[in-house]
């Protein structure tokens, strides 16, 4: 008689929303913020307790602790698809996209971390590990930084910590200021110097046409990724622009179901996916999306939130690379024991630690806490 499969019934779900100033103001070239949200929710189940987060408004605290919450409450804790596909169906009339995704993905977090730690391993190796170790590319350059604060970022991830590759917002107020943002791409690649990879996002600022107009002025910048010149539902657009250009471009931080990302692939759109951990759906949802850009043949590389993504990076076979986010790199290690060092170009999850690693510093949250 074969042995019995352990089970760990789910006890509690609870999340909490953490608004954290930013260091000084941030923009792209759609959007300016001085300030982000965490949710964080922590699931229990025989005594251990699993933690997962997203980032988007308070009022996902009450969308978790109403909804979602008793939804996976008494399942198996280790059976976490079958705690997703739950989460899914509860959120049919709420909406499966925008918000709903985004607080699945945190609880859906949570309960993959959870199982690793009740199994005490590390949670990429529960998922089971592709690689040891996850290329990364600082991220930040806001189009609200002076030249010399844009300089200042860029030598510290490229020379400071040896980052070989480094991202700058452009779109500057919604594509209305192109010389700035040529002029910014150029003081970049000086600053990086000719061998660190240059990438650029204009967060969907530009038309199609004005997006090659500006990768053609800003030849001499060498860049090679170029993140949503476009808005991501222009589809037609993302893919005019990826077959004018030499850089590769990508898209997809936004997807929350799998139909996105399979849109986004089918339609020629973009020669690298994105996919956000706590926006997709969590880990399930991400580890698919990175099946649906492999049987595509496109890359695939990970949107921010690095402390959370390390593990399920690590268990992607086709990931090209993760964002390292100034925001959230900063925010997560106020938050977060357990946070990786990306001195020399990647991350390592922990075989040392089990789930994810992390350790939520509660009393230093809580001056921050809005729910």
């Amino acid at each position: 008689m074969s042995a019995q499969a352990p089970t760990a019934p789910i006890a509690s779900v609870t999340a909490s929303a953490y608004t954290i100033p930013t260091d000084e103001p941030e923009g792209d070239g759609t959007f300016a913020w001085d300030s982000t949200t965490i949710v964080v929710v922590q699931a229990e189940a025989a005594g251990t307790t699993g933690l997962g987060y997203t980032y988007g408004p308070s009022a996902l605290v009450g969308l978790i602790s109403d909804l979602l919450g008793p939804t996976v409450r008494g399942r198996d804790a280790f059976a976490v698809p079958a705690c997703a596909e739950a989460m899914a169906r509860a959120l049919r009339n709420v909406g499966q996209a925008g918000a709903g995704a985004y607080a699945a993905s945190a609880v859906d977090c949570a309960l993959w971390d959870l199982a690793a730690r009740l199994a005490d391993l590390p949670l990429h190796q529960l998922l089971g590990a592709a690689r040891d170790e996850v290329p990364v590319y600082g991220s930040g350059g806001f189009t609200t930084y002076t030249y010399e604060r844009l300089t200042e970022q860029l030598t510290g991830w490229v020379l400071g910590e040896h980052i070989p590759r480094a991202k700058i917002k452009i779109g500057q107020d919604r594509g209305t200021d192109e010389e700035r943002d040529i002029e910014r791409m150029l003081i970049a690649r000086e600053a990086i110097g000719p061998d660190a990879e240059l990438f650029v996002d204009a967060n969907g600022a530009y038309t199609p046409k004005q997006a090659v107009r500006v990768a053609q002025a800003a030849r001499e910048a060498g860049f090679t990724w170029f993140e949503e010149p476009v808005s991501s539902e222009n589809l037609t657009g993302l893919r005019f622009v990826r077959e004018s250009i030499a850089a590769d471009v990508a898209a997809g931080e936004y997807g929350t179901r799998l139909v996105d990302f399979e849109r986004l692939c089918a339609s020629g759109a973009v020669d690298c996916l994105q996919a956000d951990v706590t926006r997709c759906g969590g880990i399930t949802g991400w580890l698919r999306a990175a099946a649906v850009a492999a049987a595509h043949g496109v890359g695939f590389s990970g949107h921010c939130a690095p402390a959370i993504s390390a593990a399920p990076a690590a268990a992607a076979p086709t990931l090209r690379h993760l964002e390292w986010f100034h925001d959230h790199v900063r925010l997560e290690g106020m938050l977060f024991d357990g946070t990786l060092d990306p001195e020399g170009g990647t991350i390592s999850p922990s075989t040392e630690r089990p789930g994810n690693g992390l350790t939520f510093r509660s009393a230093d949250a809580e001056p921050y806490r809005v729910a």
